[in-house]
């Protein structure tokens, strides 16, 4: 055989070793996209996205997106060939397994977990948007779960609104946690509670509820360190003075907090926020209206310009990331309150975008 045939015979099986090895070898990572993005001032599947009863509401025009992230599933395993495409894909991300499903999380944990953070999210962002408006809303300290076999389990429920421990009113979460460690593992500690039944009972009358019991728990010893725990974990409720409902299937995560937020206040309020102008945005948010950072900054930043996005409302602590790589034709605008972003939108419907806070790589 000439050595001109040989050597393109090696090299031809060089190559096709070459491609198998890319399609069948596979690499412990997953790929993070541009998902959809939803204006929360429109409908979605048929009917609007924020639908509020019981209060005045005001017309709206432009948009206020929300913008997700679409990433492989668990199970997905990637091979070597998808990775080099990923990695030189301007329109995607590929990141370790371990930074979306830390701790061999399963696809049903990672979705339960997701649900519940949306769900959460979805109460800060009425919260937020109220307390904006200077709306009152009224917030209880509640039994969000109760653990497995601890001391709680059959004494306290899911849902119990506490009043106070060993006599001390509790006005936050954090204080149910301080005032049960100052006893020592196997002490009693005593709550005082609005069973679940009557705090719901109390809600569909639109009263306050008033009636209590003192529920006695012997506190145990934390698997970790010598500290009492009774084995709940305390949350914050909310009555709220009239209904807003937040319609949005197949999406999870807090994520969309700050825009829901900011569809809210501009449903109830007389002046447009945004101008006519195609704003989208991201960001956790509390019920003070404080906006938390995200992961999959620069895909939501693609999917938000693909879709005609003008402005990008753009978590402080995610500016750096963001900056890195803009879409051409998107500002982003640096928020770290709701009052931040209520701000910004002022500033870009009366064309002041000159005024902006906007993100840098630094």
């Amino acid at each position: 055989m000439p050595r001109r045939t040989a050597t393109m015979l090696a090299s031809t099986l060089l190559l096709i070793a070459l491609l198998c090895a890319g399609v069948f070898i596979t690499v412990p990572y997953s790929e993070m996209s541009p998902g959809p993005t939803v204006n929360t001032l429109g409908d979605h599947d048929g009917e609007p996205v924020l639908q509020i009863s019981g209060h005045k509401t005001y017309p709206t025009s432009g948009h206020l997106n929300m913008t997700t992230v679409r990433v492989t599933s668990a199970d997905y395993r990637m091979n070597i060939a998808e990775a080099v495409y990923g990695w030189l894909a301007h329109d995607n991300i590929v990141v370790p397994h371990e930074t979306l499903y830390p701790n061999g999380k399963t696809e049903q944990q990672s979705n339960q977990e997701n649900a519940e953070e949306f769900s959460q999210s979805q109460e800060s962002a009425k919260v937020a948007a109220l307390k904006e408006l200077d709306i009152p809303v009224k917030s209880w300290v509640i039994v969000s779960t109760v653990i497995k076999g601890s001391p709680a389990q059959g004494k306290l429920h899911a849902g119990d609104i506490i009043k106070s421990v060993d006599g001390t009113a509790v006005k936050d979460p954090t204080d149910v946690a301080k005032l049960v460690t100052k006893h020592k593992p196997g002490e009693n500690v005593v709550f005082t509670v609005v069973p679940v039944k009557d705090a719901t009972a109390a809600e569909k009358a639109g009263k306050e509820p008033t009636r209590t019991e003192d529920i006695t728990i012997t506190t145990q010893k934390a698997d970790d360190e010598d500290r009492a725990i009774v084995g709940i974990q305390a949350g914050t409720d909310h009555t709220f003075p009239f209904t807003i409902d937040i319609k949005l299937a197949d999406v999870g995560g807090p994520s969309a907090g700050l825009m829901f937020a900011l569809g809210i206040v501009d449903k109830l309020s007389p002046e447009d926020l945004t101008g006519g102008k195609f704003v989208a945005g991201t960001g956790t948010i509390d019920d003070d209206g404080t906006v938390g950072p995200i992961g999959g900054i620069e895909m939501k930043t693609v999917g938000a310009r693909d879709k005609g996005a003008q402005y990008f409302l753009t978590p402080k602590d995610n500016c750096a990331a963001a900056a890195r790589d803009v879409p051409k034709g998107l500002t982003l605008v640096k928020v770290g309150t709701i009052a931040d972003a209520t701000n910004a939108l002022q500033d870009i419907r009366t064309g002041k975008t000159d005024q902006l806070p906007k993100c840098t790589k630094s």
